[in-house]
């Protein structure tokens, strides 16, 4: 080998153009089952299947995924009922691999599909803030009852 053989080399990779490292796990694209629409057509929230896992995205971002989409369209429904009452104009499509997924699942517990969604969007309506702080003090309460129940337990000296 030359004395100039490395020089040449690392001239040529510095010439070279950069390529991009291989990915094992290479992004698989998103596809869209529902999604949020507010009046000037900008989305919202939306739910998307990407391989065989469902992506919940607010606002742009990812917040989550789950095995079942039904709750997280419930939470859209919840989320698109909140902003009718706040006098904004929203609109929800989802599309129709969902809604048989909903159609299934309310046939298995005998109600409609309308029936069995207003069930789940009613389950993120009912916890107010003020129900969810008295949940929480009545959980902090019980602990501290059996333990005092098991002060009275122990043989005094």
């Amino acid at each position: 080998m030359s004395k100039l053989s490395k020089a040449k080399r690392d001239k040529r990779k510095k010439q070279a153009p950069r390529r991009p490292f291989a990915r094992l796990n290479a992004q698989q694209p998103v596809e869209n089952h529902a999604v949020l629409v507010n009046e000037e057509g900008q989305v919202v929230a939306a739910i998307g299947m990407q391989g065989n896992e469902w992506l919940l995205a607010i606002g742009g971002q990812t917040m989550g995924n789950a095995d079942n989409p039904v709750p997280m369209l419930a939470m859209l429904k919840h989320l698109a009922n909140v902003q009718e009452k706040e006098g904004r104009k929203v609109s929800l499509e989802y599309s129709g691999q969902l809604q048989q997924m909903i159609d299934d699942l309310a046939a298995d517990e005998g109600k409609t599909a309308d029936d069995y969604l207003a069930g789940l969007v009613a389950e993120f309506e009912g916890v107010d803030g003020e129900e969810a702080v008295e949940v929480a003090e009545a959980a902090d309460e019980a602990p501290a009852a059996d333990v005092a129940a098991d002060a009275d337990d122990k043989p005094k000296a």
